[in-house]
């Protein structure tokens, strides 16, 4: 059985298994596959393309591996310094692409207007992953992920300067 879950759109442990291990095109990088996902959508946009950022890596490493911790899916109540998107799959079964095309497919219900009036289906909850990996002044982005002993790999992606700005039209 396959499962997969997208958060809504803001630790002493084992070292876990990372993405780079499973389910991702062998001519990519780790990094180099999230950066040519995300940067497909923002060119579909005219906006400029993301850059690779070891700190938001990091940062999301350290929230995957808390996550992981207590077999958790939830955004980092903590964090209000950069964006923040979440997948959760059967391990193994996703690649990176995919993980990041579940939020791309946001995108159905995603009209540019003011934020958080962006979402066709007037909850921006329904757009924010989406809107997030668009916003025009986001120029950087670092992801991590992490496979729990419930056999989910849980997938977090952190960005700078964060998007979903109440006032500002994402693109």
């Amino acid at each position: 059985m396959l499962s997969i879950l997208v958060a809504a759109a803001a630790s002493a442990m084992p070292t876990p298994k990372i993405a780079q291990v499973f389910a991702q095109t062998p001519e990519l990088s780790f990094s180099q596959e999230i950066l040519e996902a995300h940067n497909r959508y923002r060119s579909a946009v005219h906006v400029p393309p993301l850059l690779w950022s070891n700190a938001l890596a990091g940062a999301a490493q350290r929230w995957a591996n808390a996550l992981n911790s207590n077999l958790q899916f939830a955004h980092d109540p903590k964090n209000h310094s950069q964006g923040e998107n979440l997948w959760m799959g059967t391990a193994g079964m996703f690649s990176l692409t995919e993980m990041i095309d579940a939020w791309g497919q946001e995108r159905q219900y995603f009209h540019n207007g003011t934020f958080p009036e962006v979402s066709t289906t007037r909850n921006w909850f329904d757009v924010g992953h989406y809107s997030q990996m668009v916003w025009r002044t986001t120029t950087s982005v670092g992801c991590a992920g992490v496979t729990g002993a419930d056999g989910y790999y849980r997938f977090v992606c952190r960005y700078g300067p964060p998007g979903n700005v109440i006032g500002e039209r994402p693109f």
